[in-house]
């Protein structure tokens, strides 16, 4: 089930976020995803349209958009490559015209899924806090 986020859920929904970051970007030093805990919490979430995934009432995921830019689809880890994220990402384009986000280059499951998903690539970026190579992609209805 697919439904709005509410206050309570932000500490799971930060511990799937640092737990995915951890993983999924192994390229960046642990010490950068710890210094962003905080503002995730306090900022980045609260401010973000987020959507949580539950399976038998635990949240296994989330998404979160600020108008048409996905700044954020986790997965809890124990819970990936069961379809909580296309359905999420589904649930999504089912209300927006366009989707963008940014997506590390290195991160190549991440961009091959968003591939498989209707995306492409628009622009090659360097994320300024990183110094890392990072893609914009663009899906559009």
């Amino acid at each position: 089930m697919i439904r709005i986020y509410k206050d309570t859920d932000i500490d799971t929904l930060v511990d799937i976020w640092y737990k995915g970051s951890l993983q999924a970007h192994h390229f960046i030093n642990e010490a950068y995803w710890k210094a962003q805990v905080k503002d995730m919490r306090e900022k980045y979430i609260p401010m973000s349209e987020t959507h949580v995934i539950t399976n038998q009432s635990k949240i296994v995921g989330f998404i979160s958009m600020v108008d048409n830019y996905l700044a954020a689809l986790f997965i809890d880890t124990a819970h990936q490559n069961n379809g909580s994220g296309k359905a999420l990402l589904d649930f999504m384009k089912e209300r927006r015209n366009v989707i963008q986000l940014k997506v590390y280059k290195e991160n190549t499951s991440a961009v091959r899924f968003y591939k498989n998903n209707g995306f492409v690539i628009r622009e090659e970026l360097t994320d300024e806090q990183t110094n890392e190579q990072e893609y914009l992609m663009e899906w559009k209805k």
